[in-house]
């Protein structure tokens, strides 16, 4: 997907993951997220968690994206938690932020490896910000079982991109790195995730019936469903993992 339609299909979402707020707000009880904690978030989106996390738990932050449709949205979110002071955002390619060297408590990159090609190169992109004792958060898909052909088709996806959960645990190791904790997103949270977006495009083509990238929409929009509710539901599993180097 593109990120103009990525844009259009997140329009209803503040989180652009399958992390409902209740899991985002176990996340930090677990990380034990509190005053003066810095965090990294690497491909942040509209910014939910790291606002969440500064109004909720006076965490300080930085969050680096690519769009400045997100950045606006991250920007407001900001200002209307009363959080402006103590997050900031930059516009850029995550996969190339030039991080300051051991300034952060936690350093996440949620649903975005593709950063880095991968999981183990975002993990080699996330760790030098990481000072001692800190705390690494990676959003990632895995299979809930190994996938048919035809699932993998329908998503889009290769079937070696993802692993099962014991398959992602090996890619961790390999990657040199101690899986300590995760919360995993449920069918539930993966529909919340997924619906909204439905209606934002159907939105959008009602309001742009004749926009020259229409047809393709409309095709973006009827595949995300059928793929969704036919394969994605049964097949494809995510997680937010924490880990730290071994």
């Amino acid at each position: 997907m593109s990120l103009r339609f990525h844009e259009i299909a997140e329009a209803r979402n503040r989180i652009l993951n399958p992390l409902t707020h209740d899991k985002m707000a176990l996340l930090a009880e677990i990380c034990g997220v509190s005053p003066g904690v810095r965090q990294l978030d690497l491909a942040c989106g509209k910014g939910e968690m790291l606002c969440r996390w500064a109004a909720d738990h006076g965490a300080e932050g930085v969050g680096v994206d690519i769009s400045d449709v997100f950045l606006s949205a991250a920007h407001e979110r900001a200002e209307e938690l009363g959080v402006a002071d103590r997050v900031r955002f930059e516009r850029g390619d995550a996969g190339a932020y030039a991080v300051e060297p051991g300034a952060y408590d936690i350093v996440s990159c949620i649903g975005a490896t593709w950063i880095g090609g991968g999981l183990a190169g975002t993990l080699d992109l996330m760790r030098p910000g990481l000072r001692d004792g800190g705390l690494l958060l990676v959003g990632e898909p895995y299979w809930i079982s190994p996938p048919p052909a035809e699932a993998c088709a329908a998503l889009q996806v290769e079937a070696a991109s993802f692993g099962t959960l014991p398959e992602t645990l090996d890619r961790f190791e390999a990657a040199g790195v101690e899986l300590i904790e995760m919360v995993l997103a449920d069918q539930d949270s993966w529909d919340r995730y997924m619906a909204p977006q439905w209606w934002a495009l159907s939105d959008w083509l009602r309001a742009n019936p004749g926009d020259p990238e229409a047809a393709e929409v409309r095709a973006f929009l009827e595949r995300s469903r059928r793929s969704h509710l036919a394969y994605g539901r049964r097949h494809l599993g995510w997680g937010v993992f924490v880990v730290r180097p071994c």
